[in-house]
């Protein structure tokens, strides 16, 4: 049996997992990074993805959807601070689409360069939805 390390998914309303596990996936700001017991020490910011945690692989035992945020690694533990998270599974893809479609209207009838950020970092979020719910 393969070494287990600590998880624990944060987000700002309260501790949504904490459990041990043999590894987790996470969206790093650089790509996704996979973390064992025994990594080495790393922090890094988080793109919008989703979350592969593995109970006992090989078989991958949830995927959780973040839309941003931070993630700490060390030898004994992995820990996500994220902006937002959401179970895979309580993604709807027609209201993704629906919601990518009125984003992009957002960014197009934007008054401001405020207005016009925030629209398109909410579209980034929905488009990596997406791109999650069809792997």
């Amino acid at each position: 049996m393969a070494k287990k390390t600590a998880f624990e998914l944060v987000s700002p309303e309260r501790v949504l997992l904490s459990q041990d596990v043999e590894m987790v996936v996470v969206p790093g700001g650089e790509g996704y990074l996979g973390a064992l017991a025994g990594h080495a020490p790393l922090i890094s910011t988080l793109q919008p993805g989703p979350i592969d945690v593995y109970e006992n692989r090989p078989e991958r035992s949830r995927s959780i959807f973040v839309s941003g945020g931070f993630v700490e690694i060390t030898g004994e533990r992995v820990t996500v601070l994220a902006e937002g998270a959401t179970p895979l599974e309580e993604l709807d893809a027609g209201a993704v689409d629906q919601k990518i479609r009125d984003l992009s209207e957002d960014v197009t009838d934007a008054k401001s360069d405020t207005e016009r950020q925030a629209a398109e970092r909410a579209l980034a979020v929905a488009k990596a939805q997406k791109v999650a719910l069809n792997r």
